[in-house]
């Protein structure tokens, strides 16, 4: 029970009358407190009496996972007795969570006998319950029940946010389809949706409904699930999924180059495709751009002394792409170059790639540049920064009793105790 404060201090006081002997002369509200007293034999007789007062059946759900066998029995006795389609759809919400208990079980149990009868309109209203667990149930019952038309499951596949309710639905659609004709409801909702697992469910049954042609649209989605299901169907079909993205990237300038195809073409081709990739690195598009560089990546053909300019461009996306390209050789990149793209008057997601890097190298280049950064305008770069210097140990290949390293620490003093500001200095070889 949670008390307001007034409350609860009153209660410490005494100020509450205590609870009468017969609970039979108690009204709603005190009955709801016995409901819930710590002594288990009060518990269980007042459980008696709230058949008096539909509006304790609440605190009988919860009492069905009382941690007292008879109380947590009687409970389940008066649910089960009092439990219709209507009271039902009412206390699912509650029902569900307190089935998350060790006991907790039995609601859940009762809960799904009594909603197997209800009809579709009834159970619809569990559908648009803002709670997830109360829609993964709703849909369940439904689907066990076919209560739904393909058609409505694939509309909740692609409109409900859970994505379990997403698998259910949409697997669920693809089971209960018969006929060719029957995709035509089912297919287009599917293949729209927002959803990447949903979309690839879509793409995966063209097949299946004698329509593998339509899956080369899905070869450049934007979610690489979506383009390998997408693959997977043309190369059924024997069709070559590799070649239709070379034919795609070797346009360097064409400005219709969706993305998804860029790195599609390193998900399934090799390494001399990326003599495709490379002349995309100065594609107009932000988005292309940053895709062949996770190409590159991906096909183990990052040339550093390529991708360093792209440190600098303007897309914070191709900046992030590039830096975790990069991190292999982030020793090798000039520590001075990385330094000056952690200066203030540099981008937010120049500095980020920079100090990524410079973090990666370890050593003073790395504690100079973080403690460089206390001072930086965003909140999260001074976090990350500060972050860093905690975890700063001297590399095993630097220059012990740097003064240096010394002057940075004690600039970082605030980040330390005394005494683990002395060990660092120790492990530095920098007297304190």
């Amino acid at each position: 029970m949670r008390w307001p404060g007034t409350a609860r201090s009153s209660c410490r006081g005494g100020a509450l009358r205590p609870l009468s002997a017969d609970l039979t002369q108690l009204g709603e509200s005190r009955l709801a407190l016995a409901v819930c007293h710590r002594d288990g034999r009060i518990r269980q007789e007042a459980l008696r009496q709230s058949i008096r007062y539909p509006g304790l059946l609440p605190l009988v759900v919860i009492r069905c996972a009382d941690w007292v066998a008879p109380v947590r029995e009687h409970a389940r006795q008066l649910l089960r007795e009092a439990l219709n389609v209507d009271l039902a759809l009412d206390l699912a919400p509650l029902i569900l969570r307190v089935g998350r208990r060790d006991t907790g079980a039995f609601g859940v149990d009762v809960l799904g006998q009594i909603l197997r009868q209800a009809s579709r309109g009834r159970l619809a209203v569990l559908f648009a319950d803002p709670d997830r667990i109360v829609r993964r149930f709703a849909y369940r019952l439904a689907t066990e029940g076919r209560l739904l038309r393909p058609a409505e499951l694939a509309r909740a596949a692609a409109w409900d946010q859970d994505t379990v309710v997403q698998d259910l639905c949409a697997t669920a659609a693809l089971t209960a389809l018969g006929d060719e004709d029957a995709y035509e409801g089912v297919l287009p909702l599917l293949l729209s949706a927002r959803n990447p697992r949903v979309r690839s469910a879509g793409v995966t049954a063209l097949r299946r409904a004698g329509r593998s042609e339509q899956a080369e649209t899905f070869l450049s989605d934007r979610s690489a699930l979506v383009r390998a299901c997408a693959r997977y169907v043309i190369r059924q079909q024997g069709g070559d999924p590799a070649a239709w993205y070379r034919e795609r990237c070797t346009a360097p300038d064409d400005p219709e180059l969706p993305p998804g195809a860029v790195i599609g073409l390193a998900e399934c081709g090799n390494r001399a495709d990326a003599e495709l990739l490379r002349p995309l690195l100065v594609h107009p598009a932000a988005g292309v751009r940053a895709r062949a560089v996770a190409g590159l990546r991906a096909l183990d053909c990052a040339d550093a002394k390529q991708l360093r300019p792209l440190l600098d461009d303007p897309a914070p996306g191709v900046v992030r792409e590039t830096a975790t390209a990069l991190l292999p050789s982030a020793r090798e990149l000039p520590a001075d170059w990385l330094l000056e793209r952690t200066s203030s008057e540099r981008p937010r997601h120049v500095r980020v790639g920079a100090f990524r890097l410079l973090d990666a190298r370890g050593g003073i280049v790395a504690l100079r540049a973080a403690v460089g950064l206390f001072e930086d305008p965003d909140a999260k770069l001074r976090t990350w920064a500060a972050q860093s210097v905690e975890r700063w140990h001297p590399s095993p290949d630097g220059r012990r009793g740097d003064a240096e390293v010394g002057e940075l620490l004690d600039r970082s003093r605030h980040l330390f105790s005394d005494h683990m500001l002395r060990r660092l200095k120790w492990e530095a070889g920098v007297d304190s």
